[in-house]
């Protein structure tokens, strides 16, 4: 099973201060995150891990309720740490939804 990490930051951005379109990205990967998933919340973004096709789901999950509840820009990083291969390409190892 491939594991990913996925961090994302919702703009605006006010320190100490989420507005209701950070509150609305990590409301959505709490909500919709299975017991799989970690899921922090930091001063500067959110990181979710776990497998990589509900990762990337909830990631999309996250961006729609951002963007509908008024932000402006969505910064991500996704990275694999743990491969269920030692090599190859991702293509086909991720569902398409």
């Amino acid at each position: 099973m491939t594991i990913l990490t996925a961090e994302f930051t919702v703009e605006p951005f006010e320190p100490s201060n989420p507005g209701p379109h950070v509150q609305a990205a990590i409301e959505a990967v709490r909500r919709n995150g299975s017991t799989a998933i970690t899921v922090e919340v930091g001063p500067f973004g959110t990181a979710i891990t776990g497998p990589a096709a509900e990762v990337l789901a909830l990631l999309n999950q996250a961006t729609v309720a951002a963007f509908d509840n008024g932000a402006t820009r969505i910064s991500q990083q996704v990275q694999v740490d743990a491969p269920s291969s030692p090599a190859g390409p991702v293509a086909g190892r991720f569902p398409a939804s």
